[in-house]
């Protein structure tokens, strides 16, 4: 069965979901690729992004220690709450939200590189549908951004695509950022089909975002780049039924790749 089948299966199945979805380059399928939806932690690559940026422009040392702040302190996804050292290096905070998608971590990268900056990369980028729009909040008031971020699925794996070919905003950017993403944990959704071992892989890229009513997948195999991103109403749970489709989607995606996971050699105590 083709990906653009499995696809347009998966959405005919999940009729409460709102989808967007795009694969692009070796395999092709997509599903409303322009709809911009809520998409939680994946803006938090745009801010992986601008900090590589800088660094890599030698405004930001990666060495410099950012410090905890109590007005950041999100303590539930990631570790550095947990964790009783409080200074860390920009580069550390970083690989804290790439690996874990760490919620203070970002707090802090974000207060020292700035949301502003964030924004003017995502307008240099092309990206009108794509956005970090704050900071991580427990709770949101009346007059804060809606949600932390939002995209579309065809803005997302071109922007996935510009990071594999190491064409967004400069080769030494993109490997940068391409090494940040090589840590990611979470191989639940998508790309749970490709069977990798999520503390030790190398073959795969990806960023998750997960929150009530949300799931979100965005990466690539190769310079095969892909964006699943799904929405519902909270007043319905439909998380077993995402998930499924994703890791469906996932399979056929792989499965149109060829792809033969690669073993690694890294023992395991």
């Amino acid at each position: 069965m083709s990906l653009q089948r499995v696809v347009d299966d998966a959405v005919a199945a999940t009729p409460g979901v709102r989808w967007s979805i795009a694969v692009t380059g070796a395999a092709t399928a997509a599903h409303e690729p322009g709809r911009q939806l809520r998409t939680a932690s994946i803006g938090k690559i745009l801010l992986l992004l601008e900090t590589a940026r800088q660094i890599e422009a030698g405004l930001l040392d990666p060495a410099e220690p950012l410090r905890k702040s109590p007005e950041l302190a999100v303590a539930d996804s990631g570790l550095w709450h947990l964790l009783a050292i409080d200074t860390l290096p920009v580069a550390d905070v970083a690989a804290l939200i790439a690996a874990v998608s760490d919620n203070y971590a970002t707090n802090v990268l974000l207060a020292r590189v700035g949301l502003g900056a964030v924004a003017e990369l995502t307008a240099a980028l092309g990206l009108r549908q794509t956005a970090l729009n704050d900071r991580v909040r427990g709770s949101r008031a009346p007059g804060d951004p809606r949600t932390l971020s939002n995209g579309s699925a065809g803005e997302l794996a071109a922007l996935m695509t510009g990071i594999s070919r190491r064409e967004a905003v400069s080769p030494a950017v993109s490997q940068r950022l391409d090494g940040w993403l090589a840590t990611n944990t979470d191989l639940s959704m998508v790309a749970a089909a490709f069977n990798l071992d999520p503390l030790a892989h190398d073959s795969l890229r990806n960023k998750t975002g997960t929150d009530d009513s949300i799931r979100a997948d965005v990466g690539y195999v190769g310079e095969t780049a892909y964006a699943v991103l799904a929405n519902w109403d909270a007043t319905e749970d439909a998380t077993a039924e995402v998930m499924t489709a994703m890791r469906t989607i996932g399979a056929a995606l792989a499965s149109d790749l060829n792809y033969a996971p690669v073993r690694t050699s890294f023992p395991r105590s």
